[in-house]
């Protein structure tokens, strides 16, 4: 099987590792994977700001980039997210008929992570081993957007050596919300406060999600309080392995 790996732009600046560990993983388990050096962003930014012709640019580069593409795996909920909810809005308003003909004919091969996983390879043990207390915090858009439902605490049930530690209020938001924290910063440090009150509770050592952008907010306020508790994406707690631990062990 062959996938291609579109990083996003977030993790390709700021979460090198997570595109490390899903090529790691991908590689395990015999999918060949493919990179183009001259992907960019999905263009969520754009869109959520109002800056549509922007947007529609990202998206169509998006589709003429990969629209002879086996599969495409995408390691971020949110950007999926965008391309399924907020691509179709765009192309029908921007696009031609032969760009939304290739869109629709590209959407149902792209993939976040735990998707690819259980629906397109059909795994639930990726063989991974991961001798740690963790917690997951359930992304809005992979919740909500995606409804990826219990596929990410499946993948992480069968990971040997994980103690999985359920979280109160799984379907509450983390705040962050990209901009949103910017324009609502007190709304959002509340919500975080009483996220970051949950993942504590929980006494695990690591907070897992399927997104960075998630990650790096709930992550910040555990830094700061010196709690000790670290966040790690899916990708990373997949990866690893008694021989090739997860990179932010090392």
């Amino acid at each position: 099987m062959r996938t291609s790996l579109f990083i996003t732009c977030y993790n390709d600046t700021l979460f090198p590792e997570t595109g490390r560990a899903v090529v790691r993983l991908l590689d395990r388990l015999g999918v060949e994977i493919t990179f183009n050096p001259e992907q960019t962003c999905c263009g969520q930014m754009h869109a959520n700001t109002g800056f549509r012709a922007e947007a529609f640019s990202q998206a169509k580069r998006f589709v003429r980039m990969y629209k002879d593409a086996e599969s495409v795996l995408i390691p971020s909920s949110s950007c999926v997210a965008m391309i399924r909810d907020q691509y179709p809005g765009l192309f029908a308003e921007l696009g031609s008929p032969t760009l939304r003909d290739e869109f629709e004919a590209l959407l149902p091969r792209v993939y976040e992570l735990s998707e690819f996983l259980i629906d397109k390879l059909g795994v639930q043990d990726v063989g991974a081993y991961f001798p740690h207390r963790v917690t997951y915090h359930a992304s809005c858009h992979g919740l909500r957007s995606l409804q990826v439902d219990d596929k990410p605490m499946r993948l992480l049930q069968n990971v040997r050596g994980l103690q999985l530690a359920p979280i109160e209020n799984l379907d509450r938001c983390c705040g962050f919300g990209g901009t949103f924290s910017i324009k609502n910063a007190e709304v959002s440090s509340a919500m975080l406060a009483g996220k970051v009150h949950d993942v504590l509770s929980t006494r695990a050592e690591f907070c897992a999600a399927l997104d960075n952008s998630c990650l790096m907010h709930i992550g910040g306020s555990l830094h700061r309080q010196y709690t000790g508790v670290r966040t790690i994406h899916l990708a990373q707690i997949l990866a690893s392995t008694e021989n090739d631990p997860a990179e932010v062990l090392a």
